[in-house]
This record gives structure tokens, sequence and C-alpha cells, in this order.
């Protein structure tokens, strides 16, 4: 019997329509276009904008395009992985919001929490149930509304992060395409680094917490650079030596967007050429959950059955890893 391996067999993207450009940013906190795009490679990201819209706004149109591109009803969903560090709110799980704004009355589902690296994690996760035979449908949701964590006062963040979310769809396939393997870590004491104050139950909500300005995103930016430009390069790695490929069997590298110079360092060690790097940064920013799923849906029309394709990601507190698929179609 075939091993099935699980297959996206579908991506969609979204973006919000609000274009934040660097020269806006420059009227907004002392910095300039030449000093972000020249550490950071943005020019360029998105916001969410109106009153009362949250992540699933934007995961609303993302899953809906690919529904339509993949020919099938919400109702065929079984199970909903809704990967975000935005939720709409602290409970019920965003996937449960998705799912009922779309209409997947079959499915259940649960958020997943490991910043950028989350999409990567959800990949990996919901092929498990697929591979097992438990599900055929398994929808993977990456997508946050960082501009709702960001103080916009803090030049150090707010250059960075911009909202974007795209969907995988993954089916159980028997060619031997596929998700084929994975390599995920993860290192709480990475916390002080990169994380956010206030909010969670170690410091609840006060009067004192937000007058202290303790419910945005905190960066230590010099020491998870150094974290990241080293780990997600040695993953990546990893991951396919763990697969016997070299450089040359890779024909697409498709690496989290949280800084061009980790991107740069990470193609380096795998020896993967600037050509096969998929990159969009400069539009848009680190959207954390967003960026792996915005790039493959950016990506798709280039990618060739068969492809091999490696993903990787960073993410604060710390989280990291690598993943190995073959692309289905």
């Amino acid at each position: 019997m075939a091993k099935i391996h699980a297959a996206i067999t579908a991506v969609n993207g979204y973006v919000p329509d609000y274009v934040l450009t660097n020269h806006e940013l420059e009227t907004m906190v002392d910095t300039n276009d030449e000093w972000i795009t020249t550490r950071t490679g943005i020019k360029e990201r998105r916001i969410l904008k109106g009153e009362g819209l949250g992540t699933s706004d934007m995961a609303v149109p993302a899953v809906n395009g690919l529904l339509e591109k993949r020919g099938i009803t919400a109702d065929e969903i079984d199970l909903i992985i809704f990967c975000t560090s935005t939720p709409d709110r602290v409970f019920p799980a965003t996937a449960n919001i998705l799912a009922d704004k779309i209409g997947a009355k079959n499915a259940w589902g649960y958020d997943l929490q490991a910043t950028c690296s989350g999409f990567l994690f959800g990949l990996a996760t919901g092929s498990q149930f697929i591979e097992s035979g438990k599900h055929k449908k398994v929808l993977v949701v990456g997508g946050d509304k960082m501009s709702s964590m960001i103080d916009y006062r803090d030049r150090a963040t707010c250059i960075i992060f911009g909202d974007g979310c795209g969907a995988a769809l993954l089916e159980p396939n028997t060619e031997g395409n596929g998700i084929i393997d994975s390599v995920l870590k993860s290192d709480g004491s990475g916390v002080p680094f990169l994380h956010q104050k206030a909010g969670g139950s170690m410091r609840p909500t006060t009067h004192e917490t937000v007058d202290n300005r303790e419910h945005y995103l905190y960066q230590e930016g010099q020491s998870v650079f150094k974290f990241a430009v080293t780990n997600m390069a040695e993953v990546a790695a990893e991951v396919m030596e763990r697969n016997n490929l070299t450089s040359d069997d890779i024909a697409w590298l498709v690496p989290h967007q949280a800084n061009k110079r980790i991107i740069d360092a990470t193609a380096v060690r795998t020896g993967v050429s600037p050509d096969k790097v998929v990159i969009n940064i400069e539009r848009y920013g680190n959207t954390t959950n967003g960026t792996l799923p915005l790039c493959l849906w950016e990506w798709e029309n280039k990618f060739k059955k068969g492809d091999n394709i490696i993903l990787a990601a960073f993410g604060g507190g710390f989280t990291w890893g690598a993943l190995y698929l073959k692309w289905a179609y």
C-alpha cells in the first residue's frame, strides 16, 4: 500500500488595501527610508483599517478564495488549524470564529500559537491528521493583525511588522508528493528578548499596564537577530541533510520574511542560489504567521509538480523549524 503524504492542494492569501510606506513612517517616528531598507529590506507593509476588524476578517477572503480555487465548499473541511499571535479574542479560538464566518459546519478546530513559526508548525501538525487517515481535508491558516500590538512610537518595531493572512489546504497524496519531513525546535530561554509584557494570566490587563504601554510587542533586536540568523539557517540545512538533498535538488527556498539579512544568511547556509529564494518582505514586511502562506500564494504559479521546497521559520520565545515538501500540483 502506497504511503500517504499530506500534500498542499491549494493556497490563497489576502492583504489589506492600506499601504504604510517607509516615507509615511518618517512622519511618525525618527527614521528614514534608507535606514529601514538597508537594515530590513522592507519598503512598505499593509495595515488592516476599520473599527472592530480582527485577524479572522483577513482569513475569510483568503479561505473563500482557496475554496473557490479548489472547487470545494466549506462544509467539506474536516479541521481548521488557525496559526496566529493576534487572535480575535483570548477565547473562543479564532478557528471557531472563522469556521462560523465561512460556513464550515463539519469542521472542528483550534488556534496554534508559535509566533512566526506558527504556520510551519501548523503544517507539520495538520499533516499528522492526514497521514493517519483521520481526516481528508485540513485547512491550515496563518495570519496576524500585527498593527494591533505594535507601538508606532517605537521605531525599533513599527518599521518591521504588517498585517496579512494566507491559507493552505492539506489532502492525502499517494504519489510521493506532499510534506516529507520537518525539524521543529523551541527554546523558552528566548522569552526576554521578544514578547508581549502584559495581557496574559501572569500580568493581566490593568490601568497600570495600559498606561505603561505594556501591551505592545517588545523586541531586543540584536539578540533576536543573532539567534535567528544562526538557527533558521542551521535547521534548514539540517532538514536537507536528513533527506540527502543538495542545493541543486532544491527548486525553492521559502523563508520566513523577518529580515532580508536573515533570509540571505539562510540561503548562503543551504547553498541555494538567490534566484530560488522566495522573497516579498519589501512589500509586506513581517506578517508573522502570514509570511509563509503569503509567499506560497504569490509564487504558486511558479511551482511545478514534484518541486522540492524547503520552508524555514523563526519566531519569538524562541521557536524555529524547517519543513521539506514536494509540490503536488
